[in-house]
């Protein structure tokens, strides 16, 4: 089970060969403004407009930021969007040799109208797309074939994105399919909603979700047993080596000569299911270029996808961001009998601990998605009601809350040797284990600046009694236009408190305090997780 992640710490490089169908995905953002007079309908108030790689062009740009070499064969028309979409693709360094344009097709686009509401999530409110779907004329799909075959030597793996929109023909595919085989290459297809699958013969493995499966093998399924049951008739029909079937958050099912194997995921909190196939099939192409076998690569795959859909549309995931949610599942005391084996040990609470390099992407995604992103910090050392109190009213202040945790040697620097009485990673996984938190990071700067700076929240927050003007790092958020928060703090409650109640004649020690001793309690100090952060020189007793 120790491979998986292993293979993606150790796998440096690699080359994929992405074949398929290129779509520029536009998105237009707005808030929800009010109802137009002229009919019953939405206004929204335009915040900005974006432009991103999307289809077979989106897998390389994830296969791209998980650091694999991408070779990406396919057809733009020449257009306008084609000219955007190359851009896009040169901006990543993708190797676009292989793209071919033709006069005569448009250039797919997918232009989604997105509205919110304040602090609400984003949603797609109409979809209009500009498509060719005629099959390539013959001159250019041997064209497009000469040169991705040329090519297919060099690599070690060849994904195929088949939107069905007339690039993968059944005779481009045949001679990419057999070249493959030839050089010993796994392929792997995401395919088109359609009901033969005959031009895959000889494939690798094929990832068709749950309704292109049910299309194709003329069985409902419901579940994964139904699933199974669904990729054997394929097998037999088509003659397919392997078929992985997608169940969205049921997991994933893989069927081959072996029989059939469930792989369970993760419940994950839905922000956009766009993008989790092309996710899929970018992590199938990664492991299959790094050696893993299938059941490594579908648990990765698993884990990948469930990151995805935690953001709006297609957003990269990065390696380290990859590596970091595998290690945490396997460090998970829990289990849960459901999942397999492999990756029983997995909870939702540890995933959410993450370094600051595994985070920024994320929180990139959620900012993108119109998230108001908040952080606080502190030692939350003993967790208490005080803490609990400020981490639900900081939640309270946006859609994604993160807390940075005081590492060990900066706890002791700021409480005294003593200190902490739990590890830094302890607390973190405490930390994380609660709902209103989303991510955790670990820190070890004296103050949060360097944290500020790079996450650049929209609302920092402290617990306490004390102006915004006294609160460390207000300078570096109100900067760049956000805003500082001084949530309400419970009197007489610290974790230097209830730790000296456990002294012997502590209770009569904390019931006897002198004024000066509540008045420190209340207004919090270096020694009072309310306050939080590296803050000793705040206040004056």
């Amino acid at each position: 089970m120790n491979r998986w992640p292993h293979a993606l710490d150790t796998f440096i490089g690699g080359r994929v060969l992405v074949v398929g169908d290129l779509i520029l995905d536009r998105y237009a953002w707005g808030v929800a403004a009010r109802v137009s007079p002229e009919a019953p309908v939405l206004v929204l108030q335009a915040e900005q407009d974006e432009v991103r790689a999307g289809g077979a062009a989106g897998v390389a740009m994830l296969l791209t930021a998980l650091d694999c070499t991408v070779e990406l064969a396919g057809v733009v028309g020449e257009d306008a969007a084609g000219r955007t979409l190359l851009r896009l693709l040169a901006d990543a360094r993708i190797e676009r040799t292989l793209i071919v344009s033709d006069a005569d097709r448009q250039t797919t686009v997918k232009e989604r109208i997105v509205g919110r509401t304040v602090g609400r999530q984003p949603h797609q409110i109409v979809r209009l797309d500009r498509e060719s779907r005629c099959p390539l004329p013959d001159t250019l799909e041997s064209r497009l074939a000469a040169l991705a075959i040329e090519r297919l030597a060099g690599c070690q793996a060849l994904c195929i994105a088949d939107y069905d929109k007339g690039v993968c023909t059944p005779r481009l595919l045949h001679s990419l399919l057999q070249a493959a085989a030839a050089c010993g290459l796994p392929s792997i297809v995401d395919p088109a909603r359609v009901a033969d699958y005959t031009r895959y013969a000889g494939a690798a493995l094929i990832k068709p979700n749950r309704i292109e499966a049910e299309l194709a093998s003329g069985l409902a399924i419901r579940s994964p047993a139904d699933a199974i049951a669904a990729g054997q008739r394929l097998l037999r029909r088509f003659n397919l080596a392997s078929v992985l079937v997608t169940l969205d958050a049921e997991g994933m099912v893989l069927v081959d000569s072996e029989g059939g194997r469930h792989f369970a995921t993760l419940p994950r909190q839905v922000s956009d299911v766009t993008g989790a196939g092309d996710m899929t099939l970018a992590m199938l192409g990664l492991g299959a270029a790094a050696g893993l076998s299938w059941p490594d690569t579908i648990h990765l795959a698993n884990l990948a996808a469930g990151l995805q859909v935690e953001r709006f549309g297609v957003v990269p995931i990065t390696r380290s961001e990859l590596v970091s949610v595998a290690h945490a599942s396997l460090r998970t005391a829990d289990a849960r009998p459901d999942f397999p084996p492999e990756i029983r040990k997995v909870k939702r609470g540890p995933a959410k601990v993450a370094t600051l390099e595994a985070l920024l992407p994320r929180l990139a995604g959620h900012r993108r998605s119109g998230q108001t992103i908040v952080f606080t910090n502190g030692c939350f050392d003993l967790l208490h009601v005080g803490h609990v109190r400020l981490l639900e009213e900081a939640s309270a202040l946006g859609e994604v809350l993160v807390v940075a945790v005081n590492g060990d040697a900066g706890v002791r620097q700021l409480k005294g040797p003593a200190r902490p009485i739990i590890s830094a990673a302890d607390r973190a996984t405490i930390v994380a284990a609660l709902g209103c938190v989303d991510y955790v990071l670990i820190f070890d700067d004296p103050t949060p600046h360097r944290l500020l700076e790079a996450i650049r929240p929209d609302v920092l927050v402290k617990g306490g009694t004390y102006t915004h003007d006294e609160v460390v790092g207000h300078e570096i958020v109100e900067g760049y236009g956000g805003r500082v928060c001084v949530t309400s703090c419970i009197d007489g409650v610290s974790t230097t408190q209830i730790l000296a109640t456990l002294q012997p004649g502590g209770a009569a020690e904390t019931a006897g305090r002198t004024t000066a001793d509540d008045l420190r309690l209340q207004r919090p100090t270096a020694e009072s997780e309310e306050v939080t952060g590296s803050q000793e020189h705040l206040h004056a007793p």
